[in-house]
């Protein structure tokens, strides 16, 4: 008898795989962060995959294309130039996003989320500016806040005071002590991480491919 013929499946045919997360943007303060006052404490698992996380957060890490093949991708070059200074890290976007996430992973996000909720309060049109002066200090300043910054009572008492007359500076005072604070504590520690270091890393060794 004769043997039956047996097929087999064309591997070319087969679909490949890609990753294209992008990051989440924390701009703005009428943003789902003032309004879910319930949301729940994540755990702390950031750090479990961090490989995995930055390729989500930089696709070309894993599509191994250089970085100067475009100016919206990341360079190692301006990874690096995070570590001059807290400012240069929050005047990038991707940097923002990523030490969000830094953050997140040591349970005090409200930090930058009240930082970057300043700046976008700084350019609201005047009609505007009592309501979301309320908003800013009802998510984050009123002693019951669901995400309340860690400053004075002094600092807490006057801005409340600020807001009834509202300016584009009446959170000045409290968004600098934050500043400081994410500068001289939470901003050293990201240097050293992993999530930076292996950013940094990864991005060094796919400019040389």
């Amino acid at each position: 008898m004769r043997a039956a013929a047996i097929s087999s499946p064309r591997l070319d045919k087969m679909p490949g795989m890609f990753l294209s997360a992008h990051p989440k943007e924390l701009r703005g303060t009428d943003h789902s962060l003032l309004d879910d006052k319930a949301q729940k404490r994540r755990p702390k698992t950031f750090g479990m995959d961090v490989k995995a996380y930055l390729r989500s957060v930089i696709p070309h890490l894993e599509s191994g294309m250089k970085p100067s093949k475009s100016k919206d991708i990341l360079s190692a070059d301006e990874v690096m130039q995070w570590s001059q200074s807290l400012g240069k890290l929050l005047a990038n976007q991707t940097g923002q996003d990523v030490f969000s996430n830094f953050l997140k992973s040591e349970f005090s996000e409200e930090n930058i989320e009240f930082w970057l909720a300043c700046e976008d309060y700084k350019k609201t049109e005047s009609d505007l500016l009592h309501r979301k002066a309320e908003q800013i200090y009802k998510a984050f300043v009123q002693s019951d806040a669901a995400k309340q910054i860690n400053i004075d009572f002094r600092t807490r008492e006057s801005t409340a005071r600020k807001i009834k007359a509202a300016t584009p500076t009446c959170f000045d005072e409290a968004q600098k002590i934050i500043y400081t604070l994410m500068e001289k504590d939470s901003y050293p520690r990201f240097l050293k991480s992993n999530i930076y270091l292996n950013l940094l890393n990864d991005l060094q060794a796919n400019s040389l491919k």
